[in-house]
């Protein structure tokens, strides 16, 4: 099994409702396990300003399944739960699942790049990091607690 971290967020309906559905969907038992979540933090939209504020934490995950497998279970829980990609980039949404980390993993394929390209410009993806995994080292970028303390 291999330790992933996901993004969670959402900022249109019933915010922390739909991401514990999201985590529910995600755990399975047997491919995938929720090993733990961070505390749900309301933040400040990136981007597109002109939305609702956003509910955001990370999931620690232990999973069989390769990255690009996991990815496309990511997408399917997601439009279970209403997410349309018709809108525009970084605007509102139901959901959105971010494949943060994958072990130690260091991809760039297609459609999923690990680590998460924009991980370590995050507030609202370092801070939960922090919060689950204190001592996680990012491939190529450095432990989360000093990439956190760089946004400072």
């Amino acid at each position: 099994m291999r330790r992933v971290y996901v993004g969670l967020g959402a900022n249109l309906g019933s915010r922390e409702q739909t991401i514990r559905r999201a985590l529910e969907l995600l755990h399975d038992g047997f491919e995938t396990r929720v090993v733990a979540v961070s505390t749900l933090r309301e933040t400040d939209p990136v981007g597109l300003s002109e939305q609702p504020r956003f509910l955001n934490g990370v999931a620690v995950l232990e999973t069989s399944l390769e990255p690009g497998e996991l990815l496309d279970r990511l997408l399917s829980v997601e439009r279970s739960l209403g997410r349309t990609r018709d809108g525009p980039r970084f605007g509102p949404r139901t959901i959105d699942l971010d494949l943060l980390l994958a072990g130690d993993a260091v991809l760039e394929e297609p459609g999923l790049t690990l680590p998460h390209p924009r991980l370590h410009e995050r507030r609202f993806v370092l801070e939960p990091l922090v919060e689950v995994a204190p001592g996680l080292v990012v491939p190529g970028r450095g432990p989360v607690a000093e990439l956190l303390s760089a946004l400072d």
